[in-house]
Parts: C-alpha cells; sequence; structure tokens
C-alpha cells in the first residue's frame, strides 16, 4: 500500500508517498509563500503533488492525508493557518482532491500538524504502545495532539490537544489568537528568544538570535539564557500539569526545534513540572524528547489518511 501525504506549515509546503511500515518511498517540498496571495500558495500545493504525481509509486495512492498549520476545520476541509494570513477558511482538501492526479474517489484527510505529529509518534515514535499521551511541538509556536485510550483524539474540527493556547497567566501578554497569557507567549522559540534579549543577551556576532543561540549560551553558563529557558519550561509544566488533571496522562512527547535544545529544556520543565503536578494520579509522569525527526507530519498525515473515516490506531500499517 502506499499513502499520499502532504505538511503545510509556514515556511514550507511538503508531500511525500509512503508505505506501509513508515518509509518515505518519495518527497517533495517547496518553500511557503506565505505572504503573497491565496493563488500562489495554491500553486506551491500544486507543484508539489505534481512532483508526486510524477513518481512510479503514485499509482498505487489507495488515499491521501493532509497535515497543516492551524485552526483547521477538518469537517468542512478547511484551513485559516495563523501564519499563512492569505488562507482564511482555504479549501486546502478540495484543491488537492480536485488536482488531475488524484485518484477517482480518494477525499484527501485533513489534519492539524501537531496532531499529524501525534499520529506518528504514536505509531512510530515516542508514544509508540502507550495509551493516553500528549504530544507536544514547541518550535515558532506551541502545538499538540493528544492519544486517549490508545486512540489518536483529533475532536470535532480537528484541533484537540492545542495546548500552546491555554492560558498560564491570566494577566500575561496578548498571544497572537488574541487571547492573554497563553503558553506560547512564554515557551515558543521566538518568545525564549525574545526573553533573553530582554534580560540584556545578545547572540555572538553573525549568529542569529534563535533560540538555538539562546541554547548554546545556555549551555555555556549564561544565567540570562537560562532564565529563558527556565521561564518556558514552568509555562510549559503548567499546561502539562493541567491536561494531565483533565485527561490522566502515561507520557509526554515533545518535539519540535525548541525540543532540540535537550536537557536545557527538559531539566527546567521536569523540575517545574514536580512543583504543578501534586496530586497522586498526575505526579511523576514521563516526559520524553520526540523520536521521529522533521518527517512526523509527512508520516502522522499518511497515519491518519489510513485511518479514515476515525482517527484511531492503524492497524493495516506495520513498523
Amino acid at each position: 500500500m502506499v499513502y499520499g501525504a502532504f505538511d503545510i506549515g509556514g515556511t514550507k509546503i511538503a508531500g511525500a508517498l509512503v508505505d506501509g511500515s513508515g518509509r518515505l518511498l518519495a518527497r517533495a517540498q517547496r518553500p511557503t509563500p506565505a505572504r503573497r496571495p491565496a493563488e500562489e500558495l495554491a500553486a506551491a500545493v500544486a507543484a508539489v503533488q505534481d512532483e508526486l504525481a510524477a513518481h512510479p509509486a503514485w499509482a498505487g495512492v489507495t488515499c491521501l492525508g493532509i497535515a497543516s498549520a492551524g485552526p483547521v476545520d477538518t469537517a468542512r476541509g478547511t484551513v485559516s493557518p495563523v501564519n499563512i494570513p492569505a488562507w482564511r477558511e482555504f479549501p486546502l482538501v478540495e484543491l488537492v482532491r480536485s488536482h488531475p492526479a488524484t485518484p477517482a474517489g480518494v477525499t484527501p484527510v485533513l489534519v492539524g500538524d501537531a496532531v499529524a505529529m501525534t499520529a506518528a509518534e504514536h505509531w512510530l515514535g515516542a508514544a509508540r504502545g502507550v495509551a493516553n499521551a500528549l504530544c507536544m511541538v514547541v518550535s515558532t509556536g506551541v502545538g499538540g495532539g493528544l492519544v486517549l485510550d490508545g486512540r489518536v483524539h483529533g475532536g470535532r474540527t480537528g484541533n484537540a490537544g492545542h495546548i500552546g493556547h491555554i492560558t498560564v497567566d491570566l494577566d500575561g501578554p496578548r498571544c497572537p489568537c488574541g487571547a492573554p497569557g497563553c503558553v506560547e507567549t512564554f515557551a515558543s522559540g521566538t518568545a525564549i528568544a525574545a526573553r533573553a534579549r530582554a534580560l540584556g543577551w545578545t547572540a555572538p556576532p553573525g549568529v542569529a538570535p534563535t533560540a538555538a543561540a539562546v541554547a548554546e549560551a545556555a549551555r555555556g553558563g549564561d544565567d540570562r539564557a537560562r532564565s529563558a529557558y527556565e521561564r518556558a519550561a514552568q509555562a510549559l509544566a503548567a499546561a502539562i500539569a493541567a491536561t494531565a488533571a483533565l485527561v490522566e496522562l502515561d507520557r509526554v512527547v515533545i518535539g519540535g526545534g525548541v525540543a532540540q535544545a535537550g536537557e536545557v529544556l527538559f531539566a527546567p520543565l521536569r523540575r517545574r513540572l514536580a512543583d504543578y503536578a501534586v496530586l497522586d494520579f498526575v505526579r511523576d509522569i514521563a516526559v520524553v524528547p520526540a523520536g521521529l525527526a522533521l518527517d512526523a507530519g509527512l508520516v502522522g498525515a499518511a497515519a491518519v489518511a489510513a485511518s479514515a473515516p476515525a482517527i484511531g490506531p492503524v492497524p493495516a500499517m506495520h513498523p
């Protein structure tokens, strides 16, 4: 079996053909013209699909999955990514379905990008075999998805588990989503870098002032850099504890660019989690790095498409 997959984000539009073991048979990618008109964005998606359709394995495609930055509306097949202003309620499913190469009778399945990452981690990664898990992407933004009772839980619209927009500070800064004090305003890579700069940290000459640069400074003993990561860890810990109190979790998986900081992030996160997860049923939750790399969105989109019409286990796929 062959599954077609797309992963739409603010910086890249990627596509792949994925086999039943989760191996990528082919991959195509274009930069996302995020600030350009909707038509140019649509043309980039079509170009990726054109390239995939030219691969011999395309003839075996049985389903198509689309992971997209959100919010998404899986019922309507539309997307309104915060970081792609030209797409508001854009009919992404119809765009892919109407492509001349899409097999007859195949309707693409849409899912939020963090839910796709969750599906990938549950199938092949650090949440494999775990009945109840929270999987998070900590990067330019903060997203997440849930595995409940052994099934990926996308929710009514496909946005369930979006932990980045849990409020952790009632008087905190206004998030791009419009709410005050969201996790994302403290724990995203952008927020970490901004916090470090506000404390007086500066990147070395020739180095971009990113969260990765802050992490390197923290490893070198810079207290300002460490403080920025401590603040991010505290926000993540509060949100994870709140989620665990609601649904009871066995494991938390964290991926994304910020997670590449390793123990610079995970050490204060585990320490801070002990301050918030104090009830017996939320205490000592395992927090681990994601097992899959940058193609988790594509692998997850394929997994979700293969499990349609309901998001859940994918018994036909065997790692």
